[in-house]
């Protein structure tokens, strides 16, 4: 009998727990890894960093629904995988032994690459509810006393519609407060110009979004690298098109959220084979390490190479869409190889994302993600923000009872309009 281990238990790890359940033989057990208990829908977090969540909005402890699957849940952070003995070693010490491995454990979060950087130095976070529960602690204080906010990404980062979407909440909160006019607000990113995205851009995000930034006069700065931050000021360097130095910013501020760049977690850093420098998880096209075959991986873990070169580095992001794609290639070539079969399904590498805004929002639709595309769609409104209202309820929901259903296919394309991407 076959024992599969999901090492991870966010979006794609707990998804994958679920699908590789409904995949499995009678006999052949199922154990998920996971640091938390709780599971935490991340796409709230922005929400949760302006107090318009609180942290029991979009967590639930996980034991009662995975039990009810016959799931095995180990709620303890994993030191190393060692992947020559089949092994996962826990924080405590305990050794979990597998047949199969699938790697779901998200990022690590490299706040250390910039100095001052992260919410345990002097700017927030919306990463994982933890460090949102922090920031809005952060918001509630300065509301009171209201100043320059500095928002975006740093060099390296992958993941830019969580800040795009911050820095809107933010406007928005601020003017249902009556205070947005003593405000300034700067957008600090890595991207060669507003609206990359991480993926060269998307339909028309790029006149789009800067005509929303602008509609809501907020100034910005792109292909910025921030070379240091201390206590309410931000050194920023602006490049040109070449990638040298243009223009020195030193930004004053009260209040900023700077999202990462990301690392492979250190239970699998600098494993030989197994990860690149970055400590991301080496896949072929069936989700599979090349070196490790037992071993599999889906989500923000996995290395994906950027879309295209930037004069200042910018990573590929992984979106919902793409996720439940390599979720659903991953579980079934795992049965296939426990029949004795070879592996044959393929994730679709798509990019579908919806971002509120606050009162509205943006939506878009990359068909492949790395272009020439046969879909490049971008659209904004206030149904997109209605629709993220929507899709958290659905999806924490789901969560809870283990539903198996594509819900980006059945809930969000739909909601597009995209009735068939492949």
């Amino acid at each position: 009998m076959a024992h599969v281990v999901v090492l991870g238990a966010g979006i794609g790890g707990l998804t994958a727990a679920y699908d590789m359940k409904e995949q499995l033989r009678p006999g052949d057990t199922l154990t998920v890894i996971s640091e938390n208990p709780y599971f935490q829908f991340t796409p709230s977090n922005p929400w949760v960093a302006v107090n318009w969540r609180s942290r029991e909005d979009i967590t639930f402890d996980m034991a009662p629904y995975v039990e009810k699957k016959d799931i095995n849940l180990v709620s303890t952070a994993a030191k190393r995988v060692h992947p020559d003995k089949n092994q996962v070693e826990l924080a405590d010490g305990k050794i979990v032994s597998y047949d199969f491995l699938i790697i779901a454990t998200g990022p690590k979060l490299a706040f250390e690459e910039v100095e001052g950087a992260g919410p345990e130095h002097h700017t927030n976070s919306i990463c994982t509810v933890n460090h949102a529960v922090k920031a809005a602690q952060a918001w509630d204080g300065f509301v009171n006393d209201p100043g320059h906010i500095v928002v975006g990404a740093l060099q390296g980062a992958s993941c830019y519609g969580p800040a795009y979407e911050f820095a809107m909440i933010m406007d928005t909160d601020l003017r249902r407060r009556k205070i947005r006019s003593k405000v300034p607000m700067t957008f600090v990113t890595a991207e060669p110009y507003i609206g990359h995205l991480g993926l060269g851009g998307v339909g028309d995000s790029k006149g789009m979004m800067e005509s929303t930034l602008r509609d809501k006069h907020i100034k910005w700065i792109c292909n910025a690298k921030v070379t240091k931050v201390e206590a309410g000021k931000m050194f920023v360097t602006e490049h040109d098109d070449e990638g040298k130095p243009k223009k020195e910013h030193e930004l004053a501020f009260k209040y900023s959220m700077m999202l990462p760049a990301f690392k492979g977690v250190d239970a699998v850093f600098g494993i030989e084979g197994l990860t690149n420098p970055r400590g991301f998880i080496l896949i072929d096209e069936f989700q599979r390490n090349p070196k490790f075959k037992n071993i599999y991986s889906i989500g923000v873990c996995v290395a994906i190479p950027p879309v295209e070169a930037t004069p200042v580095p910018t990573g590929t992001p992984k979106t919902g869409y793409m996720i439940e794609s390599m979720v659903t290639a991953t579980v079934h070539n795992i049965r296939r190889v426990i029949d004795g079969q070879d592996p044959d399904q393929k994730a679709s590498w798509n990019a579908v994302c919806l971002a509120d805004f606050g009162d509205n929002g943006a939506a878009f639709v990359a068909i492949p993600q790395i272009p020439p595309r046969n879909v490049s769609w971008f659209k904004k409104g206030k149904w997109v923000h209605l629709a993220k209202i929507g899709f958290e309820k659905y999806f924490i929901r789901k969560m809870k009872k283990g539903n198996t259903e594509p819900v980006y296919e059945k809930y969000v394309l739909k909601l597009m309009g995209v009735v068939r991407l492949k």
